[in-house]
């Protein structure tokens, strides 16, 4: 099954993903960070069961992975950072194409979350929404009538609910726009952020744009408002990379990239991610023979993780950076 970052959706030359995650907890338990970890295991055990056998999705005890396997779900955005900075007491439920996970004793006792390639909001609830439903027939979450679901953080109270898009911002980044941006969307009840959340530096100018807003506000509304600020950031990047790509230092930046990329033997994380960032825009903007989606699968596989993970033990920074530019090679 194709995971979610190796597809293509609407707009997909700017938004590489969509993400709704919802926080829910059990009414007869402490927030997880009452539990000790039997009692997390008991937890995990009643959403275990509570998850029907049709949403197909696989256990996974999290102290039954390595420390490469958990790290590299994060690079994939499959699990939260904070979710792999401990394994005690935690699980997982996944589905085949990654596309669908559930954690389980985060900050919250579940953490829903769909993930989808391009501008796919709705899409993505209604399959969250679905599994949610299922869910609390069989359990009864904590719940305020006046306040709606009860999590561990309040900035998460009421709906619950954190819809995320992840775009690809080179031309913004570019002409200095972004701290603007992040001012303008602020005042709109959004949040912009690297693509790996709160307190991480953008990376390959992948940038990521959620609601900060959850109590006093439908789901309804918090995705309206979120897409609409999503297609005139996307509408403004396009406007940018037009008049960039008339460049001939612009032009030069992509090919210049694109032949390091093809020939070098050394490549670390950062340096990589700025040139494939190039990359990306030069195949979307019609400079480079190349797929998006080939850039777009190796900002995901050449994580550090990731090429762990691959190479079934912990590389050391040098083998790393080898082998990073040794499958980048045969990727172009």
């Amino acid at each position: 099954m194709a995971k979610w970052y190796l597809g293509e959706g609407e707009q997909s030359d700017v938004v590489i993903s969509t993400r709704i995650r919802l926080a829910r907890n059990l009414k007869q338990y402490p927030f997880p960070a009452r539990l000790d970890t039997k009692s997390r295991l008991a937890v995990n055990e009643v959403i275990r069961k509570a998850v029907p056998a049709s949403a197909g999705l696989r256990y996974i005890e999290m102290k039954t992975l390595t420390q490469a396997q958990i790290v590299a779900f994060a690079e994939k955005h499959v699990i939260s950072p904070e979710f792999a900075s401990s394994a005690d007491g935690r699980a997982l439920l996944l589905s085949a194409d990654e596309e669908l996970s559930v954690m389980l004793n985060e900050e919250d006792h579940i953490r829903l979350q769909v993930m989808l390639p391009g501008l796919a909001l709705e899409q993505a609830y209604d399959t969250a929404d679905k599994l949610d439903t299922a869910i609390n027939e069989q359990v009864e979450y904590a719940f305020d009538e006046r306040l709606g679901y009860l999590t561990q953080c309040p900035t998460n109270l009421g709906t619950g609910m954190r819809a995320s898009v992840m775009l690809h911002l080179p031309a913004l980044a570019a002409t200095n726009r972004i701290g603007a941006l992040g001012s303008t969307v602020s005042k709109l009840g959004l949040t912009i952020r690297g693509a790996y959340g709160e307190g991480t530096a953008p990376m390959g100018d992948l940038y990521q744009v959620s609601n900060q807003v959850t109590l006093g506000i439908s789901e309804k509304a918090a995705m309206e408002n979120l897409k609409t600020i999503v297609l005139q950031i996307a509408a403004q990047e396009r406007a940018a990379r037009t008049e960039m790509l008339k460049t001939t230092e612009t032009q030069d930046l992509v090919y210049r990239a694109y032949g390091i990329l093809k020939s070098a033997r050394l490549l670390d994380t950062r340096e990589f991610m700025e040139l494939i960032s190039r990359v990306r825009f030069g195949a979307v903007g019609g400079l480079l023979p190349l797929d998006a989606k080939v850039p777009n699968a190796l900002m995901i596989a050449m994580q550090p993780a990731n090429l762990n993970a691959r190479a079934g033990k912990n590389l050391s920074a040098r083998e790393r950076d080898e082998l990073r530019a040794k499958l980048v090679r045969e990727a172009l």
